[in-house]
């Protein structure tokens, strides 16, 4: 027979385990600011490097970290990789001279290719 104390239970509705013996993880709130003023707290693990810039969850907005004295911290302006095209990879492998006679090549095959399609229409 069930046991009482879980007859009027939903399923799902709660949890049949306890927190006993559970140990949580250091936790550390940090406060963002977002440029109309309103803040909001995100909880981070204690150990975990805290980003400057984070997104509001209610607005979208994004906040700025706000330090202990209530000043917003400044962001670290890294070094931005500089992203590389087709053009530059292909540079990378072969020489402009290179590029061009292929280009013609494949410019003479294209043509002939077309040429031949006319003939047979």
């Amino acid at each position: 027979m069930a046991d009482r104390s879980l007859r009027g239970m939903r399923l799902g509705s709660q949890s049949l385990q306890s927190e006993e013996g559970v140990t949580f993880s250091a936790r550390k709130k940090s406060t963002y600011r977002s440029a109309d003023g309103s803040t909001f707290d995100v909880m981070f693990a204690a150990d975990a490097e805290i980003p400057t810039v984070w997104e509001s969850p209610k607005t979208g907005a994004e906040g700025r970290l706000v330090a202990e004295d209530g000043e917003l911290v400044e962001q670290e302006q890294g070094e931005e990789k500089v992203a590389r095209t087709h053009w530059d990879m292909l540079l990378e492998r072969r020489s402009r001279a290179e590029l061009e006679e292929l280009l013609q090549e494949r410019l003479n095959y294209l043509r002939a290719r077309k040429g031949e399609q006319k003939i047979g229409a």
